[in-house]
């Protein structure tokens, strides 16, 4: 399993690329090509042309929810997956597979849409359509999540901002990949909205695979408790991790907590990961 980060807060120094407050990782398992969200803007592309990663060439979409920092740069996608065509005479269509309620409209502090901005129908114009609550494999060992039981209460669910029908937005659609290596399981989240851990669990559960050997991805642990923290790295720990790589949605201080605990390794924009 390889990962490239495209998109991410920070930047890997001396490269010259860019970051935003948002995530995009492209996925290789197997001869399989996976774009893990797709970041806030032209980011996604111009990054993914700086470091010789050719976007036209995916098999899979995979978008861990529907908030505008993992769906926003779809329209940049969009607009490259169209020069593409134009240059070559082929029109690249992956297949895009997300929660059915990804692309629902979402509101918060005043903004009118924090969610997607497309739809599902606008989205089989350039994708073939795969909704999907539940878990998938994308590839052989390469699974996408589904919806993920939150069962820690340590990790209880909290809103952000409001559905289109006014409920509370718990954020059903978040989800995960998870990757089964040879040294046990890889996984990838987006922001981990239900939770790291039970992300990590449900990720057990979907495989039948008990070790894991990696976390990579935004864990939302912005200004979180210390209580929680402690919970949360207790956890980690116990998993007696390879590696363990926080990044866009974890705070420093968050950062440093697990730190005590866990093999923290950094990561930003233009970082390489692999496992095999």
């Amino acid at each position: 399993m390889k990962l490239c980060v495209l998109v991410d807060n920070q930047a890997v120094i001396d490269r010259y690329l860019l970051a935003e407050p948002a995530l995009a990782v492209l996925v290789e398992h197997g001869g399989t090509r996976v774009l893990f969200d797709a970041g806030y803007s032209d980011v996604l592309t111009r990054n993914a042309r700086a470091l010789g990663e050719d976007l036209g060439r995916l098999d899979w979409v995979a978008l861990s929810h529907g908030h505008q920092d993992h769906t926003w740069g779809l329209h940049a996608l969009i607009r490259a997956q169209g020069d593409a065509a134009a240059r070559t005479g082929r029109l690249p269509r992956p297949r895009l597979v997300a929660h059915p309620g990804v692309f629902d409209s979402r509101s918060a502090d005043g903004l009118p849409e924090i969610g997607a901005l497309l739809t599902w129908d606008k989205a089989a114009r350039h994708f073939e359509p795969v909704p999907e609550a539940g878990p998938r494999e994308l590839a052989p060992g390469l699974f996408f999540l589904g919806e993920v039981p939150r069962v820690l209460g340590f990790e209880p669910p909290v809103a952000l901002g409001r559905r289109e029908d006014g409920a509370p937005d718990l954020v059903p659609d978040d989800t995960a990949l998870a990757c089964v290596t040879r040294r046990g399981l890889v996984v990838l989240t987006g922001c981990a909205h239900a939770g790291v851990c039970n992300t990590v669990r449900h990720a057990q559960a979907v495989t039948g695979k008990r070790k894991v050997r990696a976390v990579v991805g935004g864990m939302h642990l912005l200004g979180a408790p210390a209580a929680r923290l402690e919970a949360t790295a207790d956890f980690l720990a116990g998993l007696e991790l390879e590696v363990l790589c926080p990044c866009h949605c974890t705070d420093l201080a968050a950062r440093a907590a697990l730190a005590r605990r866990c093999p923290v390794r950094e990561v930003g924009v233009g970082e390489r990961l692999e496992f095999s």
